[in-house]
């Protein structure tokens, strides 16, 4: 009997792994040989917008394997360093990113947000003044993270708890702001 029975599941085990198509195509289902892949900066943004910073991390790692360290991807696996709270690792990429297209603000920016939690508020407001200048004043976002920083230099000490919690809201292309917790 049970020599039956394991020769039953055997031969359940086989015939579950034959191929039943005619076809003879061996790609697993619902994968197409022909599709396009999924852009992985658009995966890790994606993910960025709905607070998985970890995993948006390893797609903007994917990306950079594809691509190699842009400017883009330089920002962006800094600004997820920066969602995970590793400032030191979010400086360093940021840096390197408005050192390698010091025109585009959004780095700058982030740096800037980045500077401001390191509580260097002298620093951070020059760098939001070279984002907002690079932006022409367009962004409402970097326009308010250059108020805070500008107050936080007036007013470093802060005793009020409640004033001194912050988080990071996205706001459109990458970019974002220090919004007060209420």
């Amino acid at each position: 009997m049970r020599i039956s029975l394991r020769a039953a599941i055997a031969i359940a085990m086989v015939a579950s792994c034959t191929e039943t198509g005619s076809s003879g195509d061996l790609d697993p289902p619902g994968i197409d040989p022909n599709g396009v892949g999924v852009d992985e900066i658009t995966v890790g943004n994606r993910l960025m917008s709905s607070g998985e910073y970890d995993l948006a991390l390893d797609a903007f790692a994917r990306a950079a394997l594809d691509q190699g360290m842009t400017t883009q991807i330089l920002t962006s696996m800094g600004t997820a360093n920066l969602g995970l709270g590793r400032l030191g690792q979010a400086e360093t990429l940021l840096r390197r990113a408005v050192q390698d297209n010091p025109d585009w603000p959004v780095p700058w920016n982030n740096l800037g947000v980045v500077l401001v939690e390191q509580g260097e508020y002298p620093e951070a407001a020059q760098v939001f003044k070279r984002a907002y200048a690079l932006d022409n004043g367009e962004s409402d976002a970097i326009r308010d993270n250059l108020r805070l920083a500008l107050a936080k230099m007036e007013n470093p000490v802060n005793t009020t708890a409640e004033e001194q919690e912050f988080t990071l809201e996205q706001q459109g292309d990458g970019q974002f702001k220090l919004r007060k917790l209420p």
